[in-house]
């Protein structure tokens, strides 16, 4: 593993206790950051703190990502305890089963929206201005190549990591100038506890869909991550970052 120098560094990961967001906490740790996981599970947090606790600093934080007063207030808490924060990877993000439009529940279509581009907004809102605070940050949003094909079965899911796309667009223009740089990776699926929430025909469809034949493991997402964390990633804010094992070729 090549370990990219984010020694003084401190990460707020969302959906930081299992998954790609554990895997993006391990990596950052060995990497040198202070990490600070935030996730609405409670015991998943306090499990995730247990297995991360001897690899460097951590703190959990328990928020509903789609309350923007519990957001402010963690976002509170980790200057309080750290006194700045550097880095920011929005990862926290639900699929909402599969479907075809029309039979989808618009209670559950919302939902998804919600958690997937919402929450990411509400973060950025608060996190951005402690980083304009300090003249430096980075922000990795965490999307799906579903947001740039439109899964069909999964179109909440999709346009919401569409919009999280034209989001990382947007703020990493707004930002451009001020030390603050933007990205979005767009993972072909990996196995993780979101997997629950897909039918097996719907996961199928996915693998068959990835030329390599396998998903990508979470510690590969995750060395994509550190290095869009880090100083060396220093000219590149706007961008949409592939690693779909071959699905996406444009």
């Amino acid at each position: 593993m090549t370990r990219i120098d984010l020694a003084g560094r401190v990460a707020i990961i969302t959906g930081g206790a299992r998954g790609i967001g554990f895997a993006a906490a391990e990596r950052l740790l060995a990497s040198g950051a202070a990490v600070a996981l935030w996730d609405v599970d409670t015991d998943a947090l306090k499990k995730a703190a247990g297995k991360l606790v001897a690899k460097g600093t951590v703190s959990i934080h328990a928020v509903e990502l789609t309350s923007e007063t519990a957001v402010a207030a963690a976002t509170e808490a980790v200057i309080g305890r750290y006194g700045k924060i550097d880095i920011l990877v929005n990862n926290a993000g639900i699929t909402g089963g599969n479907a075809k439009l029309w039979e989808l529940d618009p209670a559950v279509w919302r939902k998804v929206i919600e958690v997937n581009l919402i929450a990411p907004f509400l973060v950025c809102h608060a996190v951005v201005p402690k980083m304009l605070e300090k003249g430096y940050g980075r922000i990795v949003n965490i999307a799906s190549i579903a947001g740039k094909e439109g899964n069909p079965n999964a179109s909440h899911y999709s346009a919401s990591k569409a919009g999280l796309i034209g989001l990382t667009k947007s703020l990493g223009k707004e930002l451009a100038t001020a030390g603050i740089l933007v990205n979005c990776i767009t993972p072909a699926a990996a196995k993780t506890d979101i997997f629950e929430q897909m039918t097996p025909e719907f996961i199928k469809f996915m693998l068959s869909k990835i030329p390599m034949n396998r998903f990508v493991e979470v510690k590969e997402i995750a060395a994509m991550i550190a290095w869009l964390a880090s100083e060396e990633c220093s000219f590149t804010t706007g961008g949409v970052f592939d690693i779909s094992g071959g699905r996406a070729v444009y």
